[in-house]
Formats: structure tokens, sequence, C-alpha cells
């Protein structure tokens, strides 16, 4: 018997190269895991069904981190009135099961949304504060200055979180 092994796509490139920073992101955003993978699932099949091209990668990386943001933006509008969870299970998604990077996680996610993004992009995904400007379609100067608050507002998170203990 002969077993049918279908080729490796273009999308499943994509999908293994691009999904788990999108979830990710999407996790991060809405603090809930179904629906980061419901975003990341509508984010592809935008993909596949507009079948945008691409200058470079780089442009491609920002056409699927914005799609996500953009779609993630749509859900919590849509949700308004819907409870989300907290993400006290993004631990898993903690490279090598480090809880640090899962209570950062949970941290970030307490970051009003206009810091969250810039803080994901930039300081967890790596990209250059012109890439992520590029990315959310802000200047340079608010990328930095949104930073700068994040940084804040995490400081005091965490003093406060100190403090209780």
């Amino acid at each position: 018997m002969h077993l049918f092994k279908p080729r490796k796509t273009d999308t499943d490139a994509v999908l293994s190269q691009y999904g788990d920073m999108l979830y990710r992101l999407a996790l991060t955003r809405l603090g809930n895991e179904a629906d980061a993978q419901d975003i990341v699932q509508d984010v592809f099949l935008k993909y596949l069904s507009l079948k945008p091209t691409f200058n470079d990668q780089s442009h491609e990386k920002a056409w699927f981190l914005r799609t996500t943001i953009n779609c993630c933006h749509d859900f919590l509008r849509k949700q308004k009135h819907r409870n989300h969870l907290s993400l006290e299970d993004a631990t898993h998604i903690a490279a090598g099961g480090d809880d640090g990077v899962g209570h950062l996680l949970e941290l970030i996610a307490q970051l009003p949304s206009i810091y969250k993004d810039v803080v994901i992009l930039h300081s967890l995904e790596g990209f250059s504060t012109a890439e992520t400007a590029d990315i959310l379609e802000i200047s340079v100067s608010a990328v930095k200055m949104r930073l700068s608050r994040a940084r804040e507002i995490l400081q005091i998170l965490r003093k406060e979180e100190n403090d209780v203990y």
C-alpha cells in the first residue's frame, strides 16, 4: 500500500514561519487561547483568499503582523461585553518553560492596548523602532514615547506586585 504524502506548500512554510509569532501577538492582545487561535486562523484565511504580493520578506512579515493587530482590534470591538480570561496559562508559550517570560506576558497583558502592540513588536519580537513604526503606521517618535510610557507602567505594576507580597 502506497501512502500519499503531500508536498510542503508555500502556505505551510508561511504558517510555520509566522504562526507562533502571530499567536503570541493575538494571545497577548486578547488574553484567551481559543480567541487567539481563531484570529491566527482568520489571518491565514485572509492570506489565502487575498493572495497578496509582497516586495520582500520584511513587507510580508509586516502584513501578517498588521493584519493580526487589525483582526484583534475588530474582534475586541465586536466583543466589548464579553469577559476575557486572564493570561494565567500564558507560561506555556514561554521559551524553555521560563516562568519569567510567562510572568512578563501577564504584566504586558495589563497594559493599555495602545502600548501592548509596541511592546510586543519591539521588545518581544525584536523589531527596531523604525520597523515597529512602519508596521503600526505611526511615527518613530510615537513608538519611542509609547515604549517609554509602557516601561513606566510595567515598573509600577511590578512595584505594586512586590508590595502585595
